[in-house]
């Protein structure tokens, strides 16, 4: 089993800086996505304002523009791009054969959930290699030459079919030490003597629960939050809890090892889920439904997650 990234393809460095820079319209956010510095940017878009004889920006101490040769170098090169690197997932499709399949999924839910779990998989599937694509980036499935993807979401994939794995708990956790030797924790109340921890994200349509939101559902109304650390990372939350210096607001099923292991444990019988519909998924285009290999993999991973098959 291998873990692959993202690869550059060979002889694009130029085209696509050029490209990362008219679509931010910024050489710094540019040098941050191809891994140059600014100056660096700056200087491959000059080689190739140079070579083609055309100005592809106007700057302003402000603000910088494409200009109308620019806007139409960057539309034929996001399509080139775009397409070489669709043909490039092809190709190496092609030849890493038959038996292998390739999953794109987040560190998390890789280390967590799906790593103890994958002995089994091998056990009941020998034949099957896998490989991993370990990213919280949305893969695109030809491009990228990914055959499976667990993302966390509403499950809406144009041309892809996807199956929910489990209802997501979010509780409060704590290492046995705290508490055995902290302040009392027999009632949520007494979570007000000890540091709190939860994960800060949300998107456009859904907040990750958080404590004021755990306090509201354990009837404790306009409880003042901002104590709390908010980390950005879920991980910091579990560490936090492990090394016991905090109480965490951590997602049940991906703790399972640390509270079956006992690294940590549940506090009181209160959880709270995500936003409706928000769930891990399990994803994969709607041309490979019949593929033998996925189907292998999508029957194990629902059966892991305790979902009938479908």
């Amino acid at each position: 089993m291998t873990t692959m990234t993202k690869r550059m393809l060979p002889g694009t460095r130029a085209l696509r800086t050029f490209e990362a820079a008219a679509r931010h319209l910024n050489f710094t956010r540019a040098a941050d996505e191809v891994g140059l510095t600014p100056a660096a940017v700056s200087y491959q878009v000059k080689e190739i304002e140079d070579q083609l004889g055309v100005v592809l920006f106007t700057r302003t101490s402000r603000s910088m523009q494409l200009t109308p040769a620019g806007a139409v170098l960057f539309e034929a090169a996001a399509d080139a791009l775009d397409s070489l690197q669709r043909a490039a997932g092809r190709a190496r499709r092609m030849t890493r054969g038959s038996a292998h399949l390739r999953i794109s999924l987040s560190a998390r839910f890789a280390a967590n959930w799906l790593l103890p779990r994958l002995p089994r998989f091998k056990a009941a599937h020998p034949d099957v290699e896998l490989s991993f694509d370990i990213t919280d980036q949305v893969r695109d499935f030809d491009a990228d030459d990914v055959d499976v993807a667990i993302r966390f979401g509403n499950g809406r994939h144009e041309h892809a079919l996807s199956h929910r794995l489990f209802d997501m708990v979010i509780a409060p956790v704590c290492s046995p030490n705290l508490l055995e030797t902290g302040p009392r924790l027999k009632e949520p109340q007494d979570l007000f003597h000890h540091t709190l921890c939860h994960l800060d994200w949300k998107t456009d349509e859904m907040v990750w629960p958080n404590w004021r939101m755990w306090m509201a559902e354990a009837g404790i109304d306009d409880f003042d939050d901002s104590r709390c650390l908010a980390f950005p990372d879920s991980s910091h939350v579990v560490q936090a809890a492990v090394e016991g210096g905090a109480v965490g607001l951590a997602d049940l099923a991906m703790i399972a090892n640390d509270l079956a292991e006992g690294r940590l444990v549940r506090l009181f019988d209160i959880g709270i889920g995500v936003a409706p519909g928000h769930a891990y998924h399990l994803v994969y285009p709607e041309g490979s439904a019949e593929d033998p290999r996925v189907l292998a993999f999508r029957e194990w991973m629902l059966g892991e997650a305790g979902q009938p098959g479908r």
